[in-house]
């Protein structure tokens, strides 16, 4: 079956309603990315080393790097898959968004350098390159939730044009385009630190990617099927909870806001969602409208990420992650995949908010980079893998 071939193909694509273990199963409901689609990639170098106060910017940076090109998109009436890594983020575009969103991102790392001295690494590789490679890049798209789906690819291109794009000697592109300048609107980071549903419960960031990616589909599959069984599935093991959930309006964390957003200090800014968050407090504990978006940003909250690996965030008892790592370690040790994992007392959450309905997402991962930490033990693997 041959898929569209435009602007329009991931709004295009077809949605399938089968779980996230099924999909992965069967590659007849892939289709190819199209050749003249372009990876745009963006990356916190040295985010193993960042501390501790500022995992909070090095989230919501990554967050914004998807903000920018959807907000693009979403001007341009299309839709692009996204992929969020907890100090990067990876987009799908077409050719012909693409110079605007590097113009975009290119504005984003220099805010970034400037407020927060993190070096924001964007670059981008055409499709077509990665095929030259004889990489694969499939795609499907998969439904969630009653308001939400993700996309989910297979084959090693997207690992490739990582790859290459982080190299030390990559230059920014800075496209001759005026147009399309940096738009972060609905950006927001007004949560505090997500305690897990349960007291007893640890949030777990887990990375995995399989040794041999012809047996992408098996090995995920068995992954994800572990994951179930040990964890329940998905609504279950999700680290946000309604009852934990807990606004803060301090100065530093609309600072960071602020300055990600903006890219500069704003005094209206600050007061005024400062008074915003105060209200929100009273708009979410006593409003219907209020309540029905905490429910949503539950079902809204991306937990599961397959860009050629699995990355997600769980929570659960530490008997059922010890179960879990024992089992992937066996997977690990027949030469089947290789994974990081970092566990965490929290979660933290930014947020893309375009009304309080049904149009947000919010992005989580474990407090204090989590998901950089499992990256930090995936990659020291693949390194002593490399060197034997």
């Amino acid at each position: 079956m041959k898929g569209p071939h435009t602007d329009q193909f991931y709004s295009e694509l077809p949605l399938n309603e089968v779980s996230v273990n099924q999909l992965v199963a069967d590659k007849k409901l892939f289709f190819p990315v199209p050749d003249d689609w372009q990876v745009v990639m963006t990356d916190i170098k040295g985010s193993t080393a960042v501390k501790d106060g500022l995992h909070q910017a090095v989230n919501l940076v990554a967050t914004g790097s998807i903000i920018a090109g959807l907000n693009i998109a979403r001007k341009a009436n299309t839709t692009i898959p996204f992929f969020f890594g907890g100090d990067g983020a990876t987009l799908l575009v077409p050719a012909s968004l693409v110079d605007q969103i590097i113009r975009a991102l290119n504005e984003h790392r220099e805010n970034t350098s400037n407020n927060f001295g993190l070096e924001l690494r964007v670059g981008h590789i055409s499709v077509a390159k990665i095929y030259q490679k004889q990489h694969q890049l499939n795609i499907a798209k998969v439904k969630m939730g009653e308001k939400f789906s993700i996309p989910i690819v297979l084959g090693a291109g997207l690992r490739y044009a990582e790859q290459i794009l982080k190299e030390d000697d990559l230059v920014p592109y800075v496209p001759d385009v005026k147009a399309a300048a940096l738009d972060l609107d609905g950006m927001e980071c007004r949560w505090d630190i997500v305690k897990p549903p349960q007291d007893l419960f640890e949030v777990v960031c887990l990375l995995a990617v399989v040794r041999n990616d012809d047996h992408q589909s098996v090995f995920y599959k068995k992954v994800l099927d572990k994951i179930d069984e040990l964890y329940g599935q998905q609504q279950t093991r999700n680290p946000i909870s309604i009852g934990r959930l807990k606004l803060q309006a301090t100065l530093g964390r609309m600072n960071i806001e602020m300055r990600t957003k903006l890219g500069k200090f704003a005094l209206w800014y600050l007061i005024e969602n400062w008074l915003i968050t105060l209200f929100g407090k009273i708009y979410f504990r006593y409003d219907q409208g209020g309540k029905y978006y905490l429910k949503r940003l539950v079902e809204l909250s991306d937990t599961l990420t397959i860009d050629g690996k699995i990355s997600t965030v769980i929570t659960g008892t530490v008997q059922q992650r010890e179960l879990l790592v024992a089992s992937l370690n066996e997977m690990e040790q027949a030469g089947e995949i290789i994974f990081g994992w970092h566990s965490n007392k929290e979660s933290v959450i930014s947020c893309y908010v375009r009304d309080r309905l049904d149009q947000h997402i919010h992005f989580v991962d474990g407090s204090e980079g989590g998901y950089t930490q499992a990256a930090a033990m995936l990659k020291k693997k693949a390194l002593n893998l490399a060197g034997n």
